[in-house]
């Protein structure tokens, strides 16, 4: 047998008397110092490897001793047997040309498959009687070779300090565990690096330049080992937040020019404007400067207060800013009288209302043939007379605009 592909185990699997026939023990009757044990070497095999099942304390006087593979002792799961007298070896029909079986009931299996990987039986003879003797089992486990893992990135390219990043080690597989490693050494404790359960998957919150890589993923199992290639993000240059200043906060519709500014200003950034969660269309109302981080709007509607929001962008990506929302003064338009009909029995009561669409609300006023009744949008006169007929007059005024409009009715 060749080299061993992993150091001697220090465990080994006991033939104990409960796993026995008392009249097996009758036979033997072993002392306890003296008990048949199987030692794997090595005690984790992958495949293509060779393995030695070695066997310790084996009693005197034998005949001879016979593997079978699993534990039917059948002449269908016969591997070899080595008779002591004469030192043959015999071979069954699970014999495969890779087991050897050695003086000292020793099994060697070369280049393991998975197809070997089990329980094995060896059943010992004692000299004297060959129609009795000693059973034990043995299993051991077949642990494939890692392969080479990789990184995979759910971004490679991200903004420093301003977008997480998520860092998978590939393949998935059972059976084994994975370890992390950056600039060669463990992952550090911080709560910009944290693990999933199964440590296949690292995410990064954040991305400083310290902590930029580069980054190898290990996969492991009992047999052996692999290390992917090391990874390192590609970190852009963090964008400021831009903001939006604004010549006036509250424009009077149709009146008042408004310019919105995009800051920070820099020769770095592309300027890009946005209404209503929408670039900004070309219109002949719209007026931007050449670099785009000026707008500047001749008039603007109530229909037009936004929300706008101004984005800077560089070659790899761009940040948006807050939206502002305008607070367009306008009004009052033409009021309205309620309700509208002008004939009214003496002794009934008149109930008007005017409304008048203005930012902010317009002032109410009353005159009745001229003369003021009452401020406020409800004119109320219980049980009416003749004297009461004539031109009923609501007055709307916005201090703000400045405007004020007015609407009759006879009544």
């Amino acid at each position: 047998m060749g080299p061993l592909s992993a150091p001697p185990c220090t465990q080994h699997i006991t033939w104990k008397g409960v796993l026995l026939t008392a009249s097996l023990l009758n036979f033997w009757n072993l002392p306890i110092t003296a008990q048949v044990t199987i030692e794997a070497l090595p005690p984790k095999v992958s495949e293509g490897k060779d393995v030695l099942l070695l066997v310790h304390n084996l009693p005197q006087n034998l005949a001879g001793y016979i593997w079978y593979k699993g534990q039917l002792m059948d002449l269908y799961h016969y591997i070899t047997s080595y008779v002591v007298d004469g030192q043959i070896n015999i071979y069954g029909p699970a014999y495969t040309g890779r087991e050897t079986v050695y003086s000292n009931a020793s099994l060697l299996i070369q280049n393991v498959t998975r197809e070997d990987a089990g329980s094995y039986t060896l059943h010992i003879i004692k000299r004297g009687d060959r129609t009795r003797g000693v059973t034990g089992y043995f299993t051991f486990n077949l642990y494939l070779e890692t392969p080479k893992p990789s990184i995979s990135s759910s971004n490679l390219n991200p903004r420093e300090a301003m977008e997480a990043v998520i860092l998978t080690c590939d393949p998935a597989a059972s059976d084994t565990s994975y370890l992390w490693w950056m600039n060669g050494q463990s992952l550090p404790m911080t709560h910009r690096l944290q693990l999933s359960k199964t440590n296949r998957t690292l995410f990064i919150f954040g991305v400083t330049k310290y902590i930029a890589g580069p980054y190898e993923c290990e996969i492991r199992n009992p047999v052996s080992a692999s290390h992917s290639d090391p990874v390192t993000l590609n970190l852009l240059l963090k964008l400021p937040k831009p903001y939006i200043t604004i010549n006036n906060s509250k424009p009077r519709e149709n009146k008042d020019v408004l310019a919105f500014t995009c800051e920070p200003k820099s020769e770095n950034y592309t300027y890009i404007w946005w209404l209503n969660g929408q670039s900004l269309p070309v219109s002949p109302r719209v007026k931007q400067p050449i670099e785009n981080r000026i707008l500047i709007l001749p008039s603007v509607t109530r229909n037009e207060t936004g929300p706008y929001e101004c984005e800077i962008r560089d070659r790899d990506g761009g940040m948006h800013s807050d939206p502002v929302t305008l607070n367009v003064l306008y009004g009052p338009d033409l009021p309205s009288i309620y309700p509208s009909f002008t004939y009214y029995r003496s002794g009934e009561n008149l109930y008007l209302s005017c409304f008048a669409e203005s930012n902010p609300p317009a002032e109410y006023f009353w005159t009745i043939n001229g003369k003021f009744q009452q401020s406020g949008q409800k004119l109320s006169i219980p049980q009416i007379t003749t004297k009461h007929r004539g031109l009923y007059t609501c007055s709307v005024r916005n201090s703000a605009t400045g405007k004020e409009s007015s609407k009759s009715m006879t009544v």
